[in-house]
């Protein structure tokens, strides 16, 4: 697997595909951005299933993790929605306590095995986002991120993870491309109309719960702003960029 070179202006991400996996680690990962993409594929009668690797039960300090987990489950569901996302999974791993290890490996693996997917999107793993706003990453993005390319390979190999061929699952090598959204290092874009980025924004305005947390956050002005800058990078009105490796 091979990173794709970067240069200074992010080059159009290729759309000559059916089918993606969207997997993050917890709900309202999607929706600072990549949502937007989401549904302009949708849009163009593209299938895209949501994964999410916990159920964000950490996230809401006011709210104790069994009371939490399931509204936040119930956000992605109305998120996912908004912007077409028809199939909308979860894992269980522990929100904020991710580790790199075979497990994460595994659950990844065969959810690329189940789902087949031609492309994996997914949000930044490194250790600070495009622009240097928000301080240093989570560490549940940091583990993700390369757990998620190493899984890709996983599943690909016959011999890797082989319970999961007993159960009827075969190894899928068709994942062409795995964009992580919010990088610091663009190589990529996706255009966005003004009904894809209210879409987008209709896709955060779902984690209420969420956001009524986050004191004064403006989410409008947020993705707009963000568009409109990635949009000047890459040379149209309105984008959401990706760091793009390809396989």
């Amino acid at each position: 697997m091979n990173e794709t070179t970067r240069n200074s202006t992010p080059r159009p991400f290729p759309e000559d595909w059916q089918r993606a996996l969207a997997v993050v680690a917890h709900p309202d990962d999607l929706e600072f951005g990549v949502s937007s993409a989401i549904h302009r594929w949708t849009s163009q009668g593209k299938d895209v299933v949501e994964l999410l690797v916990t159920k964000g039960e950490a996230g809401i300090d006011s709210l104790d993790p069994g009371a939490c987990a399931p509204v936040r489950m119930a956000e992605q569901h109305a998120s996912a929605e908004a912007v077409g996302a028809a199939t909308v999974e979860f894992l269980d791993f522990p929100d904020g306590l991710l580790e790199y290890g075979l497990p994460l490996r595994r659950a990844l693996a065969g959810a690329i095995r189940h789902h087949r997917p031609d492309v994996i999107v997914s949000i930044n793993f490194r250790e600070r986002f495009a622009g240097g706003d928000g301080g240093f990453n989570h560490a549940d993005h940091r583990v993700l991120g390369p757990a998620l390319l190493d899984a890709v390979r996983d599943a690909a190999n016959r011999w890797v993870f082989t319970e999961q061929l007993v159960e009827g699952t075969e190894p899928w090598s068709g994942v062409r491309k795995v964009a992580f959204g919010a990088a610091p290092d663009a190589t990529h874009h996706v255009e966005l109309s003004e009904e894809n980025l209210a879409a987008g924004i209709a896709s955060l305005d779902a984690h209420r719960v969420y956001l009524s947390a986050l004191d004064g956050f403006d989410q409008k002005g947020f993705l707009r702003r963000s568009a409109v800058l990635a949009g000047e990078r890459a040379g149209v009105p309105l984008a959401t960029t990706f760091e793009v490796f390809e396989v």
